[in-house]
C-alpha cells in the first residue's frame, strides 16, 4: 500500500509527527527540490524536509525537520512535536 502521493513533480505525505501533509517538489528545474526514489510503498526522499511556522498569538514556533528513508520518517531532535528523536513508519494512505 501507499505511503506517499505522486502528482505530477511533486510528492506528498501526511506527516505522523506534526499532522501536516508534506508537499515536495521533485522538479530539478526549480527550487527548493528533493529527491525522491520513485518508490510509493518504501519511499526514500531527500534531502532532509524541515517544515516550520510562528503559531498563535505569541508566534511560537512549531518545527517538523525529518528524514523519509525506506518507508519510514525519522525525526531530528530539533522538531517541536511528540515524535522528536524518534523513528517511525510512514503510515499508509486509504485506497
Amino acid at each position: 500500500m501507499s505511503r506517499v502521493t505522486r502528482r505530477g513533480q511533486s510528492v506528498s505525505f501526511d506527516c505522523p509527527g506534526c499532522g501536516w501533509t508534506h508537499v515536495l517538489n521533485t522538479d530539478s528545474a526549480q527550487r527548493p527540490c528533493w529527491s525522491f526514489n520513485g518508490d510509493v510503498d518504501r519511499p526514500t526522499i531527500s534531502p532532509s524536509i524541515n517544515a516550520w511556522r510562528e503559531w498563535g498569538p505569541e508566534r511560537k514556533t512549531q518545527r517538523c525537520h525529518s528524514f523519509v528513508e525506506n518507508g519510514r520518517i525519522r525525526f531530528l531532535t530539533d522538531s517541536t512535536h511528540q515524535l522528536a528523536g524518534q523513528t517511525v513508519a510512514l503510515p499508509e494512505i486509504a485506497p
